[in-house]
């Protein structure tokens, strides 16, 4: 299960990874109030088994905010709440697994959204389900991140992968680490956050704002002349065709995401860093600055065991396969 705001994704998964099925998605009804939802993602749930006649063991369900899988309660949500007029209230404290248990007899595990699509790529994309480490960003509309551990990267009784939720189970949020102080804000609250310089407004911003004041690209003609309907897509478009406004623009915005990436591997060394999100597919124009400037600001005896930077595998159904890696998690 992939729970969002706007809508609700949901796919039966094998423990290879392999879909089974046609995957569903359903409005989430996601400011009509918790009930509301709950019911949304009950119907998913239940049409995707249908979908893929099939016997399922557990329900993952990934969803955005500060998740208590322990207590089965949704500490946070941003995107997820009740609107009154003009007025939206997020969620705060709401037993969401009680709530669904109404809907849905079948046992359940929830994590925040951005952590199990790192874990998801552990198990099914470029970690192998065997990697020592995996830390993975998530660039779109903000920045998410997770981290997790094999047994051989941490000291303990460790039986298998690990990952990284922190003392409240909000903790690994990566994109709000700051790389220049008194940076640009995000609505966060927070300044100079990799957030802050990497996510999609911010992208397109740097794109706009040459535009105005007068520089040529093809963006231009890609855009239609509306500046406002300006994508990441266009700016990796106007890029393959040798557009150097916008291959200036995946430049400054790799080093950042470079430097966030260098914060990573010096906190937690990581075998593999992957890079989800949509934004992601920007490949080679985002991925060679951001190396380049990781690599100068990482310890060197740690960016000698990176093995791989790279997009994440696991793009399209990243929260579908999420969840699933956590439900299997608690399977096995």
């Amino acid at each position: 299960m992939d729970l969002g705001g706007t809508n609700v994704r949901a796919a039966v998964v094998a423990p290879d990874g392999e879909i089974v099925g046609k995957p569903i998605e359903n409005p989430s009804r996601g400011e009509e109030g918790a009930e509301a939802t709950a019911q949304a993602v009950a119907l998913t749930v239940h049409e995707a088994i249908a979908a893929a006649k099939a016997d399922v063991r557990r329900v993952g369900i990934a969803i955005p905010g500060t998740v208590d899988d322990a207590k089965g309660v949704v500490r946070w949500s941003p995107n997820l709440g009740t609107r009154v007029g003009d007025v939206f209230h997020y969620w705060k404290d709401v037993p969401f697994r009680e709530l669904l248990r109404a809907h849905l007899d079948l046992p359940m595990a929830m994590g925040n959204d951005a952590n199990l699509a790192a874990l998801g790529e552990y198990r099914f994309g470029l970690g192998r389900n065997s990697a020592d480490c995996l830390v993975m960003f998530t660039v779109g509309t903000g920045i998410g991140f997770g981290v997790v551990f094999g047994p051989a990267s941490l000291q303990g009784d460790v039986r298998g992968p690990a990952l990284l939720l922190g003392g409240n189970k909000g903790g690994a949020e990566g994109g709000h680490m700051v790389i220049l102080r008194d940076g640009l804000d995000t609505t966060a609250g927070l300044y100079g956050t990799v957030e802050a310089y990497c996510q999609r407004d911010s992208i397109v911003k740097r794109a706009v704002y040459r535009l105005v004041r007068g520089r040529t690209s093809l963006l231009t003609e890609l855009c239609g002349g509306d500046l406002s309907k300006i994508s990441p897509k266009m700016l990796y478009d106007a890029a393959e065709r040798g557009d150097e406004l916008a291959i200036q623009v995946w430049r400054e915005v790799g080093s950042f995401l470079g430097l966030g990436i260098a914060n990573a591997i010096n906190l937690f060394a990581p075998s593999v860093v992957a890079i989800g999100g949509q934004i992601a597919k920007a490949g080679k124009w985002l991925l060679e600055p951001a190396i380049a400037v990781a690599r100068d600001a990482t310890i060197e005896s740690l960016w000698a065991d990176v093995q791989t930077i790279a997009p994440a595998q696991c793009l399209e159904q990243a929260g579908v396969l999420g969840g699933a890696a956590l439900a299997l998690l608690q399977s096995d």
